[in-house]
């Protein structure tokens, strides 16, 4: 049974900070003595000891053992961090107004410091590795420490420029007088160069999942390849920049904003890439190929999508390989995966008083009806039921908020029995030891077939790496979610691109990648508001919606669902249920229960003006300024709806495409001068 390992790993990196002496704060770190190093890093066992404390270092509340796993998958078009917030302007100091691109420098809840301290137990790794005689005999255990400590420096260097952009960079660790700590920021398309240059060295040292002890929670080749092909992606990509920090990046091609998309420039801010970006797709196609073409590539798809949470959820390990890395968490020491999103359980039902699967990352309606019918990925991406106790019955019942839908690939009835017997008497949350899986073999093929198509090599010439064209790949997706021979597998989207983009919306919901990927597209912005026009139409009921590539009439919205129990009277049989169509009456009310759909006639104005302003004050933080005028000229209520939003802030006031985290101000205390926050985050936003 895997993830037990945990509070060894506690004792290992005890060990590890003893012998390193860093503080938690980048910009006040100690380098550690080189007599330790050099007695650290001559011995195997104990550079494993050293290398497994960088791996504890994943696991904590401030990397993925909370933050990064679930409270900073932000406001995207199918997420929603704490869902549709009442003017989240207001909420500068939480996860809920960074989620909505609100924020300022005294945010303590996106503290980078920790997984600087990541950075530096790695660095500190790679220079004791390097330096080390055994090393440089060429022992091959060392090699592949030398691997996972550079992968390991490198992820976390990773998180940092995408979630903050330019940022403090330094690849070996710090000096002991601390000369080359208190430093500014640093352009991102340099780090980005240097954290690939790094990551195509380490690829070569590490072996495939199975070899020896490295399992899925231990970085290994396909996992290195995989992360390096999406460096490469994210560095070929579109963000926002900062023009007066660095006014002469020639090689920097700007967004070209085409009427009001909130996309434009101002203030010295805009959206860039480099003009080179090709290349970076050029690494991304060959290391995804590399990976599909190699015959001892052990990693497949799980021909079950739901067996991957089943499994994960139970502590197991998947059998195909699927999960390409998963972070170890331990049952009551780390992981907040499933407690804060997952499927609903009531507190009262007799498995303990907190209840499971909270709200801090929900869906919507949109989200649910962009899917196909028979798209396997469905339920498990969206969960309508709420698991309660009305009466003396315990048992599943339908919920019909649009608004917040709850996440499905997690539950309470999955988790391990030792977790389940800490919950059943617990007061309070209970960390659930639910490793966070951060890539699974499905995004392999997708980034294969979106940069190999980027690159204009079309969708039906095969790779003579890989042996499969970008449409196989893509299909080998849909041959999962549809069945093989299902004729869904081949009906997606004419634009090849916009089939990606939307096959990675249903394929990775809630697991921490579509606000990134939609950053990087340049389409962050775009697709919220396509979600948001979908929403404000779906509420006012006399409108044609558009969620995804699917078109709704207002008439195939039913008034009423109907639903009946499986055998067992406790779960909700969904494939009853008439999502899709509009009944005239209930099918057989022996059999089945109903409940108000989106279509009720009945839904109070007062609840469609609330609602519809609701949703369109989610996210607008990321523009300057907005103007629904027009929208709202086109629906019912639109004036009624105006005026609500008239009473809170909508934009920034500052710049477009704002998904960058503010700097804490501690942080920018302690840099002596070197660091100052961009994009209007600052103590008077």
């Amino acid at each position: 049974m895997k993830k037990n390992k945990y509070v060894s790993y506690l004792l290992i990196v005890a060990f590890f900070i003893i012998n390193n002496s860093c503080s938690d704060n980048f910009l006040d770190t100690e380098s550690p003595s080189q007599q330790t190093s050099n007695v650290i890093y001559e011995n195997t066992g104990m550079t494993r000891s050293a290398i497994m404390g960088i791996y504890s270092d994943l696991a904590g509340t401030y990397v993925y053992g909370q933050k990064m796993s679930v409270n900073w998958q932000g406001v995207s078009d199918i997420e929603l961090a704490g869902g549709y917030q009442d003017n989240p302007s207001k909420d500068l100091t939480s996860d809920s107004g960074v989620a909505n691109y609100f924020g300022d420098w005294y945010n303590q809840t996106t503290q980078w410091s920790y997984i600087f301290q990541m950075a530096e137990h790695a660095s500190t790794a790679v220079e004791g590795i390097r330096n080390s005689k055994l090393y440089q005999s060429g022992n091959k255990i060392m090699k592949q420490y030398l691997g996972e400590a550079l992968t390991l420096r490198c992820l976390a260097y990773f998180e940092l420029v995408r979630r903050w952009g330019d940022i403090p960079f330094k690849k070996g660790m710090s000096n002991s007088d601390l000369s080359n700590v208190y430093i500014g920021k640093v352009d991102r398309d340099s780090i980005y160069e240097s954290l690939i240059k790094d990551m195509q060295e380490a690829v070569d040292y590490l072996p495939w999942m199975g070899n020896g002890e490295y399992n899925c929670e231990r970085v290994t080749r396909g996992f290195a390849k995989g992360l390096l092909a999406r460096i490469a992606l994210f560095a070929g990509g579109w963000s926002i920049r900062d023009g007066n920090q660095f006014p002469h990046n020639t090689n920097v091609e700007h967004y070209h904003s085409v009427g009001d998309d909130g996309m434009a420039e101002m203030n010295g801010y805009y959206v860039g890439r480099p003009k080179d970006w090709q290349k970076y797709y050029k690494i991304a196609e060959q290391q995804c190929a590399e990976i599909i073409g190699d015959p001892e590539n052990p990693h497949r798809l799980d021909p079950d999508y739901g067996d991957i949470w089943k499994t994960v959820c139970s502590l197991g390990y998947n059998k195909y390989n699927e999960n390409m890395f998963e972070v170890a968490n331990g049952v009551g020491y780390s992981g907040d995966i499933g407690t804060l999103m997952g499927r609903a359980m009531d507190g009262n039902i007799g498995y303990g008083s907190r209840g499971f699967g909270g709200s801090y990352v929900s869906t919507n309606a949109y989200y649910f009806y962009s899917f196909s019918q028979g798209d396997a990925r469905r339920d498990y991406a969206c969960y309508w039921p709420r698991y309660m106790k009305e009466g003396n019955i315990i048992h599943e019942r339908m919920q019909n908020n649009i608004l917040n839908l709850n996440l499905g690939k997690w539950s309470f009835f999955w988790t391990s029995d030792k977790y389940r017997n800490i919950a059943k008497t617990a007061t309070s949350r209970v960390p659930t030891g639910i490793n966070w899986i951060l890539m699974r073999y499905s995004d392999i093929l997708l980034m294969f077939a979106e940069s190999r198509y980027v690159l204009g090599e079309g969708t039906d010439t095969k790779s003579e790496t890989a042996g499969i064209s970008a449409r196989e790949a893509l299909e080998q997706v849909r041959t999962r979610a549809f069945g093989v021979g299902s004729p869904e597998i081949t009906d997606y989207s004419n634009d090849f691109f916009e089939a990606i983009v939307n096959e990675r919306a249903w394929e990775f919901g809630g697991e921490g990648i579509r606000k990134l990927d939609l950053v990087r597209w340049g389409l962050l912005d775009k697709k919220i508001e396509d979600m948001k026009v979908a929403m404000v139409n779906m509420i006012d009921r006399n409108k044609v919606v558009k969620c995804m590539d699917k078109i709704y009439q207002p008439s195939d919205f039913p008034d009423k669902l109907y639903y009946k129990y499986q055998s067992d009277g406790k779960t909700i049989d969904l494939s009853s249920a008439n999502f899709y169509r509009r009944l005239n009456d209930n099918p057989d009310p022996n059999k089945y229960q109903e409940i108000g759909w989106i279509g009720n006639p009945d839904i109070r104005e007062k609840d469609v003006v609330n609602n519809s302003a609701l949703v369109l004050e989610a996210a607008s933080g990321l523009r300057a300024a907005y103007d629904y005028t027009a929208l709202l000229s086109t629906l019912q209520f639109g004036s009624q709806i105006q005026e609500k939003l008239n009473m809170v802030t909508l934009g920034n006031g500052v710049c477009n495409y704002r998904h960058l985290f503010p700097i804490y101000y501690e942080d920018i205390y302690e840099s002596k001068g070197h660091l100052k926050n961009s994009y209007g985050y600052d103590h008077q936003n």
